[in-house]
Order: C-alpha cells, then structure tokens, then sequence
C-alpha cells in the first residue's frame, strides 16, 4: 500500500513528499513539462517503500556509516546495529526509516515531524517551502534522551546525471576512506576532484566527504537547460557520490564527515544534552539557462 503523498507547489516547481517513508521527497519537478530536477520516483520506487530509492530523505541523528559498533559520549556508550541489508554497518541514522508526523501545512509549506526512540530518544523537524522556483528546507532535531549523545544531520538528495552535467562546489580537502569505506586520513584534491570550477563529474566512482566546503554549489545541467544554485547553512562538509554507469549522483550537505564519531575531536558532530538542538538548512534555486 502506498504511503499518502503530499504536494507543495509554487509558480514554477512542484514538491511532492511521502512523510510516512522516511519524510522523504518523492519527486520535485517544473511544473510547465514535469521535467525533474531531482532523480525521479515512479510508481515503482513509490510500491518499493525504500527511501534510498526516493529523489532525497533526512540524516538523523547521523550521515553515512559508523565503525565499531556504535559510539561513546560522556554518559556511556552507544551500540548500534546495522541497519539496511545492502551494508553490514550502521548507516544514515534512524529517521529515514521511520514514518514522520505532517503538523502543518500549506499550499506551498510544509513541516514535517518524527518522535523517535530509536538509537535515542529525540524529535526531529522538516520544513519544506516553494517560493519562485526555490526549494527551501530546514532540519532540526532536539535531543529528548537524559544520556548525552553526538547528534549529525544532513540530507541525501540525488541529482540526474548526464554526460555533460557539471558540478562546482569549492572545498580544501577531502577524507579517503579504508576497505570498510570510512573516513581515514585528509588529502589533497586530485584535479579531477577540485571542483572549484565547474567541470563533469569523473567517469570513477566517488564515495568521499570533502571538507573546506564554503556551504554554495551549482549544478549546472546543459542538455535540460537549467542550473541549480544550491545553499546549505550549519555545515562545513559535503559528501559527493558518483556510482559509475548510473544516471545519477548524490550531492550531501552535512554536518560532519563519515564516521566522524571514531575520528579525532569528532569534527561536525554536536554534543547534545535533553532539550539542546542542532539545525541544518538549505537552498536549492532553479534558474533556467538562456536559450
């Protein structure tokens, strides 16, 4: 059965959402010719209940993986489980994986909200707004459980790719990653990885945080004729993923590197007693290409 959908809409793009998978985003299109700006969610990937199968969902209270098992803070340890049959770690949080509440709503807004007990108790917001073309989202959790916990927060959204689509998003670093694909070591940017001017994205798979990110990027997609002029606020960090042969990338803001809760001074991640918050935002503004 599919979960109830929601729809925002505004003079140019329409927003459709699947709270109850995840409070994920299903779709975001033009609404003159239903053109997708993010990867686009059939009926299929709708009946398949996946959020990763979805055009975005919410990292909370984490992004990515993390190693041994789970995690210490100064009131005791975590243990966390794996969490999705296609990784033997636990990944992306918790609340993409749980049904999320709509406590309000507009014909162009929304706000989106998950009480959750599960690796700890906390509650977590979404709000979504069209205006003009621009996709505005807002992520908050507040941290519920008496145990102090590292909280970090991020959004997996999937971008189309084509063999001309490129990508500028100025940073200093990236992590390389070990066998178990988390953050080891900072490096240098290969040339092919700088993407200070916009170029296309390498034909290798990229599966890295890069850190130094001014928190702006484009995504300039040619053969649709448009570009989108992104905006995070609350981060230093993005992740890219660029899975060969796929018509698709992922472009992450988050607050934190993989596994930054193993990694010295654990860089991005907050340390939250019951009743303190964190917060992330961004923006995504579509802008036609001239003709």
């Amino acid at each position: 059965m599919l979960s109830k959908l929601l729809i925002l809409e505004d003079q140019l793009t329409r927003l459709v959402l699947a709270p109850e998978l995840g409070g994920s985003i299903v779709n975001w299109t033009l609404r003159a010719n239903g053109h997708a700006l993010l990867r686009s969610s059939d009926q299929q990937a709708l009946e398949a209940a996946n959020p990763r199968r979805l055009a975005c969902y919410p990292l909370v209270p984490w992004s990515n993986r993390i190693g041994q098992g789970g995690f210490s803070s100064p009131d005791g340890w975590f243990a966390l489980a794996a969490n999705s049959p296609n990784d033997p770690l636990p990944i992306h949080g918790s609340a993409w994986q749980q049904p999320w509440q709509v406590i309000e709503q507009s014909a162009n807004e929304a706000c989106l909200q998950l009480q959750s007990a599960v690796p700890f108790a906390y509650r977590a917001q979404q709000r979504f707004r069209l205006h003009d073309g621009c996709l505005l989202m807002h992520l908050q959790v507040t941290h519920l459980d008496p145990r102090a916990a590292w909280h970090g927060l991020g959004w997996h959204p999937y971008f189309p790719r084509t063999a001309h689509t490129r990508l500028r998003a100025v940073a200093r670093q990236f992590w390389q990653c070990d066998q178990a694909r988390l953050s080891s070591e900072l490096a240098p940017l290969p040339a092919d990885w700088n993407f200070a001017e916009a170029q296309r994205l390498p034909a290798e798979q990229i599966d890295n945080a890069f850190t130094g990110w001014d928190g702006s990027c484009e995504i300039i997609q040619q053969d649709a004729g448009y570009q989108l002029h992104c905006r995070s606020q609350g981060t230093d960090y993005f992740i890219l993923y660029t899975p060969a042969g796929q018509d698709f990338f992922c472009f992450e803001p988050v607050s934190h590197p993989v596994n930054a809760h193993h990694l010295p001074g654990q860089p991005g991640l907050y340390l939250l007693r019951q009743g303190q918050t964190c917060q992330l935002s961004l923006e995504v503004q579509y802008r036609a290409l001239p003709s």
